[in-house]
């Protein structure tokens, strides 16, 4: 096989759930071969670099084998390759988005005053908190 459609190695790849949502991807332009905007039937060869986005997800990968037929994943896995690049922002991101939803955000800037007192009197708390005995907190003493 000399080449296939970029789309349809898309859903081959499982990159898409189906094929039309792997055209109107390339279509809408969140998928670029050798970074270039393409059409959903451009002939796609091996070693070609694909950037695909998803949401805030981008993935760059470099194609290692064709496939217009759609196995299981085991097999869809070893028709590409992602770059190292890629993989290092993709779990970049997962864990800032995982620190986001714990409510961990950094700050803008530098506390200001009444700021730096609120964390003063937080820190206070927690010191007086793990410095209480055991059985303080007792209601029957």
């Amino acid at each position: 096989m000399t080449g296939v459609r970029i789309d349809r190695w898309l859903w081959a790849a499982r990159f898409f759930k189906t094929r039309s949502l792997a055209k109107s991807a390339v279509e809408g332009g969140k998928v670029h071969l050798d970074g270039q905007r393409t059409k959903p039937a451009k002939e796609l060869r091996a070693g070609q670099t694909i950037s695909i986005r998803r949401g805030s997800l981008q993935q760059t990968i470099v194609v290692e084998a064709l496939s217009d037929q759609r196995g299981p994943a085991s097999a869809a896995q070893a028709l590409y390759r992602e770059t190292e690049e890629s993989i290092e922002a993709r779990e970049n991101l997962s864990s800032l988005l995982r620190m986001q939803r714990a409510g961990l955000v950094a700050p803008q800037r530098k506390p200001d005053k009444r700021g730096r007192r609120a964390l003063t009197q937080l820190r206070d708390k927690d010191r007086d908190w793990h410095d209480e005995p055991a059985g303080s907190n007792d209601p029957t003493n």
